[in-house]
């Protein structure tokens, strides 16, 4: 399978589609992504208004962000003329929501196959159900074949929360079992995956807590509510000066002559592998993407 090249998603940015203000300031944000919603943050008798905005929304639009739509659940009565409209103006991405097995990934891919959707327009996939989670390998393992258009799982916290009951606590410890659940099976299918959302756009070192938390748990990025959150996400998951030091080192020690053949060198009383290269260099030029 061919891999995909490399897109920063540390900061992913909701934008309600209805908020004609907030969107007209996607050009000046400095976060990975946006996702422009069509389900929860659209009132039902505004759903196909904001739907016929997507195409002037996504038109001449600028590259220095990865575009997205999340569209409403394909079972509503708004989702399968959603997904054939966003897909005609061609976003970078088309985010599902309540997904529940695999079925709901391969439908939404079929019918954009059906209407000559360009590959290029990828799926995401809303984690936020019990369902989901029981059936999260599964879903995962669509990742590894192309055709599926799988590129991405974005964690439903505070759904998950509503459907299971548990208590939403500051350290999320009831919510750290799925959370890394969802990083292991997006790793197997060679998905990228974004954690969820901060409620409180105010507190931004308890944002700089969650973030610092969901990058040591593997998380590529943060899904975010607020502008604000923008730069404490981007900091959390770019490498730091103290990783890219360690990085630049392992690559300069397997270059030398003496260490060309071999698989396994000493560094500083440790053991290093070329595993611990080939990780090293995808940290290096993830950060030259990134400009860290």
């Amino acid at each position: 399978m061919a891999q995909e090249p490399y897109r920063p998603r540390r900061s992913v940015l909701y934008i309600p589609a209805s908020n004609d203000k907030a969107l007209a300031k996607i050009a000046s944000l400095a976060c990975d992504a946006v996702i422009i919603d069509l389900e929860d943050a659209v009132l039902p008798a505004d759903k196909k208004a904001a739907r016929d905005k997507i195409a002037g929304i996504l038109v001449g639009r600028e590259k220095r962000c990865e575009m997205v739509v999340r569209i409403n659940p394909l079972a509503s009565e708004w989702g399968a003329d959603d997904l054939l409209d966003v897909a005609k103006a061609e976003p970078d991405g088309i985010l599902l929501p309540k997904i529940g097995t695999p079925r709901d990934i391969l439908e939404a891919g079929d019918l954009l196959d059906d209407n000559f959707a360009p590959d290029s327009v990828k799926l995401w996939a809303m984690v936020e159900t019990p369902k989901a989670l029981l059936n999260i390998g599964a879903i995962a393992e669509l990742g590894r074949d192309p055709a599926s258009r799988l590129a991405c799982f974005v964690a439903g916290t505070n759904d998950l929360v509503k459907a299971t009951g548990i208590l939403a606590t500051p350290d999320r410890r009831y919510l750290m079992p799925w959370l890394m659940q969802l990083v292991l099976a997006a790793r197997a299918g060679g998905l990228d995956v974004i954690d969820g959302v901060a409620n409180d756009f105010r507190d931004l070192d308890a944002l700089a807590r969650e973030c610092a938390d969901g990058a040591a748990m593997g998380f590529d990025g943060k899904s975010l509510i607020h502008p604000a959150q923008i730069e404490p996400a981007n900091r959390a998951f770019s490498p730091s000066s103290e990783a890219l030091a360690r990085a630049r080192a392992i690559r300069d020690a397997f270059a030398r002559p003496e260490n060309a053949g071999k698989g396994v060198i000493a560094m500083d009383g440790r053991m290093v592998e070329r595993l611990h290269l080939a990780e090293a260099e995808k940290l290096l030029a993830k950060a030259i993407i990134i400009g860290a």
